[in-house]
């Protein structure tokens, strides 16, 4: 594999959920078996890949599943669940991958690393919780459930109401030493739900906190750390479009980082959905010349990568793509 181009590869929800299947360990399985065949292309097309994949409803899941059965067992700790998604989410790509792969004739690892994400205990976010978790409510189930469980609640982006919490910046990734080794021989699946959110102690130990740091921000530091050449971000709409939802809608293809900044200041970018990933592919082109960030559907990512469809971001009179 090595010499190939590098890829980060951001998967969303939809990578992992289908809406008409029940939310369940079957259906997710499911779902990531045709996650898989995507994500196979791209590496027999001679591409060398990263994976990272969100949590927010299975980490929102265990923790409902805890707080359910809290007269029985105490509920784990929210760093605790987000490790136990890791684990279970990655099991289910890792083995889906690998099957794809070999049907397709490439007997390449695939590897689920438990990662841990260093983030400052200082993050204003800790004061204004924004990320999205678990299912969604109507208002009325969402006041109830912040009242009766003191959980804080928002509106997510006209699509109903979730509970949210701290979403600090990832600064450091503890195990970029050990995704580096592996990186020419192995596809690796790290950073999942972005990464364990830990703080590190005076004496250089860490510590699991309670938050949920962006899988889209997640990759793009993942992304600059390992010098990838693209971050694809891959989502449940083909590409990044200004007037989202109106006779005005418009998809945006080939696109500088300020041009996104400008309609970011617009309000064009729902804080919950689009915003992160423009913020990340913004981030990530500009750390280093000819670099690519891509935001589009998975079953378009291929045709992306060749410049075909979705979301590229360049810097103006770059080679990246």
């Amino acid at each position: 594999m090595s010499g190939a181009k590098k890829v980060v590869v951001a998967l969303g929800g939809n990578a992992l959920e289908d809406k008409s299947l029940p939310p369940t360990a079957a259906s997710q399985r499911i779902v990531a078996r045709r996650t898989a065949q995507q994500l196979a292309q791209l590496v027999t097309a001679g591409y060398e890949l990263a994976v990272v994949h969100g949590n927010g409803p299975q980490v929102g899941r265990i923790l409902l599943a805890g707080e359910t059965a809290a007269p029985v067992t105490p509920p784990m700790p929210f760093d605790v669940c987000g490790a136990m998604s890791q684990g279970y989410i990655g099991y289910h790509l890792q083995q889906a991958l690998t099957d794809a792969l070999r049907a397709l004739g490439r007997d390449i690892p695939v590897v689920t690393l438990i990662t841990q994400m260093v983030v400052d205990p200082a993050d204003p976010a800790f004061q204004n919780p924004t990320k999205p978790i678990g299912p969604f409510y109507t208002r009325e189930e969402a006041q109830s459930l912040a009242k009766e469980r003191g959980y804080t609640v928002r509106e997510d982006s006209g699509r109903g109401w979730r509970r949210v919490v701290p979403s600090p910046r990832p600064q450091r990734i503890v195990e970029i030493g050990t995704i580096r080794t592996l990186w020419d021989t192995t596809v690796s699946i790290a950073c999942g739900g972005g990464g364990v959110p830990v703080v590190e102690r005076e004496d250089g130990t860490l510590e699991g906190i309670a938050a949920v740091i962006d899988k889209d921000l997640a990759a793009c530091r993942l992304a600059m750390e390992m010098d990838a050449d693209v971050l694809m971000i891959l989502t449940e709409v083909p590409a990044v479009a200004i007037g989202f939802g109106t006779p005005q809608q418009k998809d945006l293809h080939q696109v500088t980082p300020e041009q996104l900044e400008e309609y970011a200041r617009q309000g064009e970018f729902g804080a919950g959905s689009m915003l992160p990933k423009v913020q990340a592919a913004v981030e990530f082109v500009r750390s280093a010349p000819n670099r690519t960030a891509l935001i589009t559907s998975l079953d378009q990512g291929l045709e992306a990568l060749s410049g075909g469809v979705g979301t590229q971001v360049r810097q103006a009179g770059g080679h990246g793509g």
